[in-house]
């Protein structure tokens, strides 16, 4: 289950790379973190840890359901242009990602050797950090660049929960937190926006 919802979490990742309209991005963020949510629902069950079952309930209420909401109300509410064209062309990001992916295997070889933990899910949480990256870079808009930022924090919080096997529940809320000041900057990035158009 937990590889089934770590190649969903990537599939998801690699699909809004090559998203041209503003709420289907939306979309495939939405379903990013309800897998990530998942996910810490099933390490939490398996590991028996409370606070990561409580952080997997949070993650999918705000990040899967309240984040994307809110962001298409801004979106309607500032009249955003819906047709978002990735500055990088089609075919080269095609090359990009399966580079970024074969990349971070060998990256994550060392880190793996002093973590001791599953290679896989260590190399797939570093790629989806470079991947997200690549989706703040490819696009001008100031909203696929705000879902490229809540997409890296996601890939973080992937990092912590496969590389440590579940993740103290202070960092859990300072991962929140950083997520609440986030907001507090996309709205400003927004009202600048408006007041270019």
């Amino acid at each position: 289950m937990v590889d089934f919802l770590i190649g969903l979490f990537l599939a998801s990742l690699i699909v809004a790379l090559f998203t041209t309209r503003l709420y289907r991005l939306l979309l495939w963020y939405s379903l990013n973190s309800l897998t990530l949510g998942l996910l810490a629902l099933t390490i939490g069950s398996n590991i028996d840890d409370d606070g990561m079952l409580v952080t997997g309930v949070i993650t999918i209420l705000i990040k899967a359901v309240g984040i994307p909401y809110i962001l298409k109300n801004l979106s309607q509410k500032f009249h955003f242009v819906r047709q978002i064209t990735p500055e990088i062309k089609v075919q080269y990001a095609i090359m990009l990602v399966p580079a970024i992916l074969v990349f971070t295997f060998y990256l994550s070889e060392p880190i793996v050797n002093m973590i001791h933990t599953n290679a896989n899910y260590v190399a797939i949480s570093i790629s989806s950090l470079f991947l997200s990256l690549l989706l703040m870079m490819e696009h001008s808009n100031v909203a696929p660049k705000i879902i490229g930022f809540l997409t890296l924090e996601n890939s973080l919080f992937l990092l912590g929960i496969t590389a440590t096997n579940g993740m103290p529940m202070l960092v859990e809320l300072g991962i929140f937190f950083d997520l609440l000041m986030a907001i507090v900057v996309i709205n400003l990035l927004f009202h600048k926006e408006e007041m270019k158009v």
